[in-house]
């Protein structure tokens, strides 16, 4: 027999493997049927494929003797076509339980037909509980929640579902920042420092990650996306700057021909077609016109002179300071947010967003720069001198009353 159960599922009453596996030995008892072996999934978010799956299909591959294999209904056992045509190669009988169907090769044709009707509808099922998934993770992103496992110095406090700073973890961040901010080492002699003085081995590459990831600075990115958290910080803004600094001194920008950072989110100001870009002598990124509607006079840019032009808009989303102190106080005294902090602090964590932009456009390598507009901005026009915007809510608004007196007031009460 198989069951099956996604975690989310197993949350459910009535999908449970114990609720699966009692209906099925109940059946088997009632038909005199001897079940000699069982295979259960619990498939996450985390860990795709099914291991059971696969290894009942190969049990039954081996084992002659059992042509036979209970299953509580269509979509537990398949999610895809793929799944129905590896059960239909085994040449055995498949007792749908709930469903009251029994599917083998000499079923007639009216059962046939059922049984497809189901197949498609398990995929459908399949599909849709993905997507719901992931709409999930959305919102929870959207709401300043990273919906994924915390980074380095942070963990994941499973009761509020919620990111807390790690107290073992998070003095290392710190102790990695401080020492590669020096100019002093590399990131291989980094490693062997830290594994000196904690005794953590931590590998070149996720040290690199570290002391890029600007979850430390009260943002995240999730599906090419940069969000404002709401997880608590514990290193200094201007440290990760430093090292943002020592970074950029010691790595250039690599291209490859698969990689065109900026492609997709321009067009042309004089014909409306979109830029694309293309690699020249195997790693010099040129910007262009497609030229859909015929010949264009827009000329052609290096990667690093149209990447220079692109961060101009985000200067236009830095507010003074005391601008910002007087918004989040009023954001903060604000009926509509006594009640609910989260959204207060998603709030300051936006106006930060706008303020630091430039800064960390400036410090990340193209793909990075590129995600980071796609958050900030809906498209670009450009033409031969100007880069002209089109911001996303609620960075549009910030920037229409960017540089005005009365801009705090009205910010407050629209936020």
């Amino acid at each position: 027999m198989y069951t099956r159960v996604s975690s989310r599922e197993q949350q459910l009453e009535g999908f449970s493997l114990l609720a699966q596996s009692k209906l099925l030995r109940e059946y088997a008892e009632n038909n005199e049927l001897r079940i000699v072996r069982s295979f259960e999934d619990v498939e996450t978010a985390k860990a795709s494929g099914r291991k059971q799956f696969d290894e009942m299909t190969k049990y039954l591959k081996r084992s002659r003797s059992c042509r036979v294999l209970l299953v509580e209904k269509t979509d537990r056992l398949y999610r895809n076509f793929r799944d129905a045509v590896a059960v239909e190669d085994l040449d055995v009988k498949v007792h749908f339980v709930k469903e009251g169907q029994v599917i083998s090769k000499d079923s007639k044709s009216q059962a046939v037909l059922i049984y497809g009707f189901n197949i498609v509808l398990a995929r459908h099922y399949s599909n849709n509980l993905r997507e719901e998934v992931k709409k999930g993770m959305r919102e929870k992103a959207l709401q300043g929640i990273y919906p994924g496992h915390a980074p380095f110095g942070y963990r994941n406090n499973k009761a509020d579902r919620t990111i807390d700073v790690d107290p073992i973890d998070a003095p290392i961040v710190i102790r990695i920042y401080e020492l590669y901010a020096t100019g002093l080492h590399s990131l291989s002699s980094l490693v062997r420092a830290m594994r000196m003085e904690t005794g953590r081995k931590i590998s070149r590459n996720n040290m690199h990650l570290i002391l890029k990831n600007v979850f430390y600075t009260g943002f995240f990115e999730w599906s090419g996306q940069t969000y404002p958290g709401t997880h608590p910080l514990f290193l200094d803004h201007a440290l990760f700057e430093r090292v943002q600094s020592v970074l950029g001194s010691h790595n250039r920008p690599k291209y490859s021909k698969q990689k065109i950072a900026f492609r997709g989110i321009m067009r042309c100001a004089y014909d409306g077609c979109m830029i694309t870009g293309d690699v020249q002598k195997g790693k010099y990124v040129y910007y262009r016109c497609t030229g859909n509607h015929g010949k264009c006079e827009l000329p052609r840019f290096r990667e690093e002179d149209m990447a220079e032009r692109l961060g101009e808009p985000l200067k236009g989303l830095q507010m003074p300071k005391d601008a910002v102190t007087r918004i989040i106080s009023t954001v903060n005294k604000d009926r509509r947010y006594l009640a609910d902090k989260t959204r207060a602090e998603q709030a300051r964590r936006i106006f930060e967003l706008g303020n630091n932009a430039y800064s960390l456009y400036v410090s990340h390598d193209m793909n990075e720069k590129a995600s980071l507009l796609n958050s900030l901005l809906l498209n670009c026009s450009i033409d031969a001198d100007n880069v002209v915007p089109t911001y996303r809510r609620p960075f549009d608004m910030i920037s229409k009353r960017a540089g005005l007196e009365e801009w705090s007031q009205y910010l407050a009460t629209e936020v």
